[in-house]
């Protein structure tokens, strides 16, 4: 009986361990809403009663495309992450084959292409530095696309949460009972899930310094290769500040 008490006691400290490792319930994605309140229940009510909960209802239907931006942009993601280490690799290429042509030089003994060899070698390490930035940023950015998916579907279900109580706080208002229904129900559910959605949103902020931190390592790399090289880049920065589109003013035309 002792044996089997501490293999009990084993088990259950082995799987609070693994639970606090992934951060808890909490870490764990939503699932759809327990409650709901039947639209037909509030249907013969009048429409101009009705505006808290044709503000949630569009409110819930924003939630939803944005929910589905995050995560079309997540999955873009694996694309871009792939192009960027592939580009990583060719840069430790192009080191190993300067590494070959200085060795060549040097054999030459001819001083000018030894020199130029150096400085060629000298340049694919600082690109390879920069490619290994890039890589680094761009893995640190489909981590916050996660997150910030996360959030959105967080966001998704409480903006939902939010109309379902904005139907049942119509039905109690306007004395409709129907059976089973527990309004008290709806006010909890709403504010578990606007309090999931909050704790996503400061992890989205948390993980957004990280990229940013990620970013600007890349381009002080990326500048010193460039400038070595002599050639800038215009590599793809999908952290980069939005620039708003030209504006064009029109001007009456004179008589």
């Amino acid at each position: 009986m002792r044996s089997s008490s501490k293999i009990f006691a084993i088990a259950v400290l082995t799987g609070v361990v693994a639970l606090g490792a992934c951060g808890g319930a909490q870490d764990t994605p939503p699932g759809p809403l327990a409650k709901h309140f039947d639209d037909m229940y509030i249907a013969a009510i009048p429409l101009d009663q009705k505006q808290p909960v044709v503000q949630s209802q569009n409110d819930w239907s924003v939630a939803k495309m944005e929910n589905a931006k995050a995560e079309a942009d997540f999955n873009e993601t694996a694309t871009q992450l792939t192009i960027v280490r592939n580009d990583q690799k060719a840069a430790k290429l192009a080191i190993d084959s300067a590494v070959s042509a200085k060795k060549s030089a040097e054999a030459s003994a001819d001083t000018n292409r030894i020199n130029q060899a150096t400085k060629e070698l000298h340049t694919a390490e600082d690109l390879a530095k920069a490619a290994d930035e890039r890589v680094k940023y761009f893995e640190a950015y489909r981590d916050y696309l996660k997150i910030e998916l996360r959030y959105a579907q967080e966001n998704m279900y409480w903006r939902e949460g939010q109309y379902e109580l904005a139907k049942a706080q119509l039905g109690q208002k306007n004395s409709i009972a129907p059976k089973g229904v527990q309004y008290d129900t709806f006010p909890a559910q709403e504010q578990e899930r606007g309090n999931r959605t909050s704790a996503a949103k400061q992890r989205v902020d948390t993980a957004k310094q990280r990229v940013m931190s990620a970013r600007d390592n890349w381009l002080k790399a990326q500048e010193t290769a460039d400038r070595e090289s002599g050639h800038p880049t215009n590599l793809p920065d999908p952290m980069a500040p939005k620039v708003a589109p030209a504006t064009t003013e029109s001007t009456g035309s004179a008589s």
